[in-house]
């Protein structure tokens, strides 16, 4: 009996359409011997919608049209099954039973936990890192206070708040001062290089946070690494074991990876590709003691974050004194970083197996914990005149 998958992409996000591109990409390479694959998609004003037409990536061209030919839906459990249920009409009516939600999303209000919190509540089998993993994976400031906390490198960095800067912006430009230029100012919750800006002098700075700003209320600015070369490690496991990628070597012709060069890559006739559209090296040019270092990092780092499933680690490496820096996850990655596990040895198809199966397993050990009593302390419980200040009396007795 075929396991029915319901792929979980798109949402109120900046990288929405790259959510899109990796998650069709992932249906495309799914084992459909083994799974029924069921299509979720969230439109940008957060309505859910399943249907055929998903599959097919030019319905995405115009989002008034998909609105108009896919189905509205929510997802719900009954006794302990789950459904996709119709939300127009007067009846809910059953589309299609679930047996694991699989979310393919980048990017704030979605890959930062929101998404894994809905499903965790509804109880459906998840793929991927849950609430606090994905939480912590996609601020920036968070993720850099833990990894200090675990002893990993890290780059010399400030970071304040929307409101700081408009009160005191005089004060938080001295503090960025102190690092000394050049630095990266970045919005500290979003990915994908959106609003980031490689800065070489305080003239620059005002601009690149006020772009910042455009995108998120907290911000982070970075000491840039001088002789710089990035490179990516993806991890796939949980918190009872880890294994690592190849290491690849992001290329760029700017002082940063943009977005257009993670997304678009240089052929822009034919379309994104997702991650896999940037410029890269595989494997990285880089000596084995470092790619050890990389390696050892990006598994202490996964399993630090209380990380699941498949995480793309970013790594910003000083060529010259060899310093290796631990830049941030990526814990929904795009294109799942499949480009690093084929090099490796593991087909795509594989992968996308060994995500669904720590997700079963994952499942299936967390269900033998308790999480709830079978007693009420509230069972015939009569609330008196006092009200919940005569509760607390007899509560605490």
């Amino acid at each position: 009996m075929k396991l029915k998958v319901g792929v979980i992409f798109g949402g109120e996000t900046v990288e929405h359409e790259v959510s899109i591109i990796s998650a069709l990409q992932a249906i495309e390479n799914m084992d459909r011997t083994k799974y029924d694959i069921v299509p979720i998609y969230i439109s940008k004003d957060k309505i859910w919608y399943t249907g055929h037409m998903l599959f097919d990536i030019d319905v995405y061209k115009d989002f008034n049209d998909l609105k108009r030919y896919a189905t509205p839906c929510t997802l719900v459990n009954k006794k302990g099954n789950f459904y996709l249920q119709k939300t127009t009409g007067i009846f809910r009516k059953d589309i299609t039973e679930l047996d694991i939600a699989f979310p393919i999303v980048h990017g704030n209000n979605v890959e930062d936990g929101t998404i894994h919190g809905y499903l965790k509540t509804v109880g459906i089998p998840t793929v991927g890192s849950g609430v606090l993993g994905s939480a912590l994976g996609q601020d920036k400031v968070i993720m850099k206070q833990v990894f200090k906390a675990m002893g990993l490198p890290i780059v010399d960095y400030v970071w304040f708040f929307e409101n700081e800067y408009l009160e005191t912006p005089d004060d938080i430009i001295k503090s960025i001062n102190k690092l000394g230029y050049p630095v990266v100012v970045k919005p500290a919750t979003l990915g994908s290089s959106v609003g980031i800006t490689y800065v070489h002098n305080e003239k620059e700075l005002v601009g690149a946070i006020e772009d910042a700003i455009n995108y998120d209320e907290k911000i982070i600015v970075e000491k840039a690494v001088p002789n710089l070369v990035e490179v990516n490690c993806s991890v796939l496991g949980n918190y009872t074991y880890q294994e690592t990628s190849e290491i690849e070597e992001v290329l760029s012709s700017k002082d940063l990876l943009s977005y257009q060069d993670k997304y678009i890559g240089g052929n822009k006739s034919k379309g994104s590709k997702g991650m896999a559209s940037a410029s890269r090296i595989i494997p990285a040019r880089i000596s084995q003691d470092t790619e050890e270092k990389v390696r050892t990092i990006a598994m202490s780092a996964f399993r630090a974050l209380n990380l699941s499933g498949v995480c793309r680690i970013d790594f910003l490496i000083n060529k010259e004194t060899r310093e290796v820096f631990i830049n941030e996850p990526n814990t929904i990655p795009g294109s799942l970083s499949f480009y690093l596990w084929e090099p490796a040895g593991k087909p795509y198809r594989e992968l996308l197996d060994d995500l669904i199966n720590l997700a079963i397993k994952d499942y299936k050990n967390k269900s033998k914990k308790n999480y709830s009593f079978d007693s009420n302390i509230l069972s015939g419980y009569v609330m008196g005149a006092k009200g919940i200040k005569g509760a607390k009396g007899k509560l605490h007795k």
